[in-house]
């Protein structure tokens, strides 16, 4: 059995082949994610591996609110001289001193721009003084409050000197210093990590990275002579508590090294959908594939079970068979993904300053998926033909050669129930609203598509009828159509290939075309300011606006109205979430139309918050209900609930009162503003003066509301070519599918295509036949993936109301792309097997047994 498997494997080397391109293309995408994943985690490791060698433990409080994406959004608790002393005082300490290192601080270049970062944090400090770390290059410490020391990273990317000026923005309105100093680290590194830092003196520090004085960020922790590291932190976290962390600087230097590894893992989580798309879809080119070879073998199957082969021996050549295939496209996918994964890491390292790539090395992980990938996928796509061999009885030995389509009612079945759970699911999540319709939504539409894809055999015949008629007028067209529909299961198997890429990109893009026109639809509707000024692509929650420079604003001839904005993260209730806060409550809620839906809004006094009207749902609060609010800085407040307002993306938070927000929200500063202007003034005059006045905030951009909405929409436009690049990856698997499926049924059909050939079928009309066949299949399935796509996608959309999504809208001129491109995929993919049909040789064709 094993030499005849290896016999049936070696002929029939290029259907095999087009099979194990789809393993293949799967395993690429897993190997080279796994080795880029390694290569740069090493390459992080190593660059912070001496970061924090002059610490032995450091002791700081654990935020108040935990955001969830480190640093950057975690404001620090201040510890106080009486916490260094109590540090001092543990045995086993030999040294405890306090300092300051919080990010926030953002130098400006000679351009009034901030000095660009390659992903590295900005830090503000303290100088504590030199270290075996850290060592002073040129000039001298900072002594006086108008002096700073800077980084040799920083001083080379801002070109700055001792003895120049620097601007820096911190939490408070921007000031200038002196560079008096400039510091590098061990190991001739002018950054670690590409991080720039300002160091202060101590009290500057303190007012402003923590906003008051006396306060320090950590405290660095020396051991005494025979002290053990471990015995010291365990004795630290007993005496300080559970509102404490303790770590030695090992562990230091990992959480860095984590924090660092965000872009690594959207990249890798990339890598990862397109291998998911590639191995779904190749699931079904492979089950065709083998479906058709066994229909086509079933005399030479019967034969070997009339020879006394057993049904174990059927399934067993059967699924060898498989292992071989998979295995050689593991090892060739394996190949690529190496090199996929080396591309990779070198693309990203000459976007991070800094960074050298560590060598590359095909970790151990890398090699155990690609073969589970490729073995075991392949293996289990192959299984159900396996089966069906195993089936085949000895007395078809003298049958036809081609079996033909079953009915398969389990797999009818098995379709319909789990299309009904999807259903349900989709009702029970469309019924809800904020997480909980999300969470049920997103299972649902899984069911409802895995349903789908096993209910497509019942619905090929007609459908592929139906599309046929369009080409139907000529002799080749109704042979097409008809070829099309002669075997359903087959054609349903070969579209579902292409169904699953377009309904998954066709959902995606519903869901950002919905995204976008609620967007849209707000600013251009409920959106009064003609002009906004916000942070420009990646400064997120750092942008601020100095309060005074806003004030002037408003005292601009042809400004009408003006309400700064702040945005930060707070524990409402057990639950963390965005929350915002406006200087100016009644100019705000006028700029941005907004209505209340229970209690009043008009307001907002000392005490009280206000919340949209699903987050208000979703908490189970009412007006008048207390609710407790945890802000980054201060103590956990109890609000009273004065109103709720209706559903806007604008103001889709939790609002509080400005007085707590300057001193609870980590940058007290407006990060936004929204500017209407007089009836008689226009954009154009007035947006030049408004900048003027803003020059001092150079992180935030004056916009109109038309550019702000293009702003999002350039968001979206950034997912969709995601989705656009997924869909390329499940449509070059699909014409290997349709390829594989065309030249497998030419060559089932090659004396009944003989004896149209001999009764008067030319070349030209035989190759339009098979044509418009392949273009027929490829229709069906993306007709079906835009209805399923769209469908799905309108459900994820309208659950995502509580997110802001106001509005449903199709991708109308996307999904007429995606049939344009389903219909020359099938001219393309028919090329080959047409020509072969229309090659045929008439006499041996018709003698074929």
């Amino acid at each position: 059995m094993f030499k005849a498997t290896l016999k049936s494997v070696l002929s029939r080397k290029l259907r095999l082949l087009l099979s194990g391109l789809a393993v293949v293309l799967g395993v690429t995408f897993v190997s080279g994610a796994f080795v880029l994943q390694d290569t740069l985690g090493r390459s992080f490791d190593a660059q912070f591996a001496g970061a924090y060698d002059d610490i032995d433990l450091q002791v700081a409080a654990k935020p108040r609110v935990d955001a969830g994406v480190g640093d950057a959004a975690s404001a620090p608790v201040g510890l106080d001289r009486a916490t260094v002393r109590e540090v001092a005082d543990v045995s086993g300490v030999g040294k405890a001193a306090g300092e300051v290192r919080v990010e926030g601080a953002r130098a400006l270049g000679a351009d009034g721009k901030v000095v660009p970062s390659t992903g590295g944090p900005r830090y503000g400090r303290s100088w504590t003084g030199e270290t075996s770390l850290l060592k002073l290059r040129e000039g001298h410490a900072p002594v006086k409050p108008g002096e700073v020391a800077i980084n040799a990273g920083l001083a080379e990317k801002g070109h700055f000197a001792v003895g120049d000026t620097i601007a820096v923005l911190t939490g408070e309105p921007k000031r200038t210093f002196t560079v008096a100093g400039v510091f590098g680290y061990s190991g001739d590194r002018d950054s670690i990590g590409g991080e720039q830092t300002v160091a202060f003196t101590e009290p500057v520090a303190q007012k402003l990275m923590l906003g008051g004085s006396g306060e320090y960020s950590a405290v660095t922790v020396t051991l005494d002579s025979g002290a053990g590291a471990a015995s010291v932190q365990s004795a630290l976290k007993k005496e300080l508590g559970a509102g404490f962390e303790v770590r030695t600087g090992e562990e230091l230097s990992k959480e860095s090294a984590d924090r660092s590894r965000d872009v690594l893992d959207l990249v890798t989580q990339v890598l990862l959908g397109f291998a998911a798309v590639a191995v779904l879809v190749g699931v079904f080119l492979i089950i065709n594939t083998f479906s058709i070879i066994i229909a086509q073998r079933m005399r030479e199957l019967a034969l070997l079970r009339a020879l006394g082969a057993s049904r174990r021996q059927m399934i067993g050549s059967v699924l060898l068979e498989s292992m071989l295939i998979g295995l050689v496209a593991a090892g060739v996918g394996l190949g690529l993904g190496v090199g996929l994964g080396a591309l990779g890491a070198s693309l990203l390292a000459d976007t991070m300053e800094g960074l050298e790539v560590a060598d590359l090395a095909v970790p151990a992980s890398a090699v155990t998926v690609s073969l589970v990938v490729g073995v075991g996928v392949t293996m289990l796509a192959a299984l159900f033909p396996a089966l069906r061999a195993a089936k085949v009885p000895p007395i078809a030995v003298i049958r036809a050669a081609a079996a033909p389509d079953r009915r398969h009612r389990k797999q009818t079945w098995t379709g319909s129930v789990l299309l009904v759970l999807g259903a349900g699911l989709l009702l029970t999540g469309l019924m809800g609203s904020g997480d909980a319709a999300v969470s049920a939504v997103l299972p649902g539409v899984l069911l409802a598509f895995i349903g789908v894809a096993l209910l497509t055999p019942l619905i090929s015949r007609p459908a592929v009828w139906l599309l046929g008629g369009m080409f139907s007028r000529s002799l080749p067209g109704r042979l097409g159509r008809r070829n099309s529909a002669r075997n359903p299961r087959r054609t349903a198997i070969t579209a579902s290939a292409l169904m699953i890429g377009v309904a998954l990109v066709t959902t995606l893009s519903t869901v950002a075309a919905s995204a976008k026109d609620s967007v849209n639809n707000e600013i251009s509707g409920k959106l009064k300011a003609e002009l906004v000024a916000m942070g420009d692509t990646g400064a997120g929650m750092s942008a601020s606006i100095d309060p005074a420079a806003l004030r002037a604003v408003r005292g601009i001839d042809g400004v009408d109205a003006a309400a700064g904005a702040s945005f930060d993260t707070a524990k409402v209730g057990g639950a963390t979430q965005t929350v915002s806060s406006w200087e100016d409550w009644k100019a705000a809620r006028g700029l941005l139309s907004l209505r209340a839906e229970t209690g009043t809004i008009g307001e907002l006094a000392p005490g009280s918050v206000l919340m949209n009207k699903n987050t208000a749902k979703d908490r189970g609060v009412k007006v008048g209900d207390k609710v407790t609010v945890q802000l980054q800085r201060g103590e956990r407040r109890s609000y009273r609930l004065a109103g709720t307002f209706a559903e806007m993306a604008l103001a889709n938070s939790v609002v509080v009162p400005w007085a707590d927000a300057t001193k609870g929200f980590r940058y007290a500063q407006p990060s936004q503003a929204y500017i209407k202007l007089a009836p008689v003034a226009s954009a154009d005059s007035v947006q030049p003066r408004v900048e003027k006045a803003l020059r001092d905030s150079p992180e935030v951009t004056v916009q109109s509301k038309e550019q702000v909405a293009q702003k999002f929409n350039d968001g979206f436009d950034m997912m969709l070519n995601v989705v656009q690049a997924l869909l390329g990856v499940a449509m070059i698997i699909a014409v290997l599918g349709i390829v594989n499926t065309l030249a497998l049924s030419v060559m089932e059909r090659t004396k009944e295509l003989g004896a149209l050939r001999a009764i008067g079928l030319g070349r030209g009309q035989t190759i339009r036949m098979i044509m418009t066949e392949s273009v027929v299949i490829s229709l069906f399935g993306a007709v079906l993936g835009v209805l399923v796509g769209s469908g799905l996608g309108l459900a994820v959309a309208r659950s995502m109301k509580s997110q802001g999504v106001s509005s449903l809208s199709l991708p109308w001129v996307l999904m007429a792309v995606y049939l344009a491109g389903a219909a020359l995929i099938g001219v393309l993919a028919s090329l080959g097997p047409a020509r072969r049909g229309a090659r045929l040789n008439v006499l041996r064709a018709v003698t074929q047994e």
